[in-house]
């Protein structure tokens, strides 16, 4: 069995065809979590859960992106939503009462986002300041479920790791998409996190040599993802990435880590479980 920990079926492109997919991934023995990126798409990660009896579980936040600052335009992702939804701010009691739902199995995705930021230094300031405001609410929303937390950071390693310290031993989760340098990678170890792998591993980013990540990520760390439909890994053949092609990431990070496809699927598979309870 393979469990993609960071799965976006709940975004609108997927609209007609996630029913399809999520069928053929029971097939293919491969169960799935949908992660949110607003209260749109968590509640429709919770829908889509409560569909299935099992094999099919969902996360709920707020991503950075999605926080309302009024200081960035960021693009629309016409492959999330479909109609354009103004930025959130934060509510903590209706994200709860979403989370309380027994499917759900995690709080996010959460955390840093410094690709969009505004030109000058003061509105940076402010801009950082308020995604800090907004997650820590999102820590102790975790905290106050006992939750386990799925955490996006793009060019932010040093601020979550920073905030993360303090919550040392209170609070557990991944690292999903995992982009940053050895020393990051060490600190998060060190923590106890789980770092997440997903089709990027394919991919060339200057300064980042994701085999010397994989080899000196211990096999107990290690969660599966696809971060579909972003991502796509090599040889996947399907127009838009989903979580069939979750197989070609297990077999590079087995290829990498030198063992078999079938000792990676029962590794992370375990990782998966004894993080998000499942």
């Amino acid at each position: 069995m393979l469990i993609d920990t960071h799965s976006h079926l709940n975004f609108s492109v997927f609209k007609e065809t996630f029913n399809k997919i999520i069928k053929e991934c029971f097939l293919q023995n491969i169960q799935i979590i949908n992660v949110g990126t607003k209260y749109e798409t968590s509640e429709k990660a919770l829908e889509i859960a409560k569909m299935y009896k099992e094999g099919v579980y969902a996360a709920v936040g707020l991503h950075p992106i999605h926080l309302e600052t009024g200081l960035v335009k960021i693009k629309d992702d016409t492959q999330e939503i479909e109609i354009k939804t103004k930025e959130e701010n934060f509510n903590y009691e209706k994200y709860k009462n979403l989370a309380k739902d027994k499917k759900v199995v995690a709080i996010g995705e959460i955390g840093f986002d410094f690709y969009w930021t505004p030109k000058s230094k003061e509105k940076k300031e402010i801009l950082e300041e308020k995604q800090k405001e907004n997650f820590i609410l999102q820590l102790e929303l975790a905290r106050e479920l006992n939750l386990p937390i799925i955490l996006h950071c793009r060019l932010a390693n040093k601020e979550m790791l920073t905030i993360l310290k303090n919550y040392k031993n209170k609070i557990r989760g991944v690292i999903h998409c995992f982009v940053g340098t050895l020393k990051d990678l060490e600190e998060y170890l060190k923590l106890d996190f789980f770092i997440g792998f997903n089709g990027i591993i394919f991919k060339n980013i200057e300064g980042i040599d994701f085999k010397e990540i994989i080899l000196n990520t211990p096999l107990n760390k290690i969660l599966l993802e696809t971060d579909c439909p972003y991502f796509t890994p090599l040889g996947f053949d399907e127009k838009i990435n989903n979580p069939l092609g979750l197989p070609l990431i297990a077999k590079e990070i087995a290829k990498i880590k030198n063992i078999s496809f079938e000792q990676i699927s029962n590794i992370t598979t375990q990782n998966a479980k004894e993080l998000f309870s499942l």
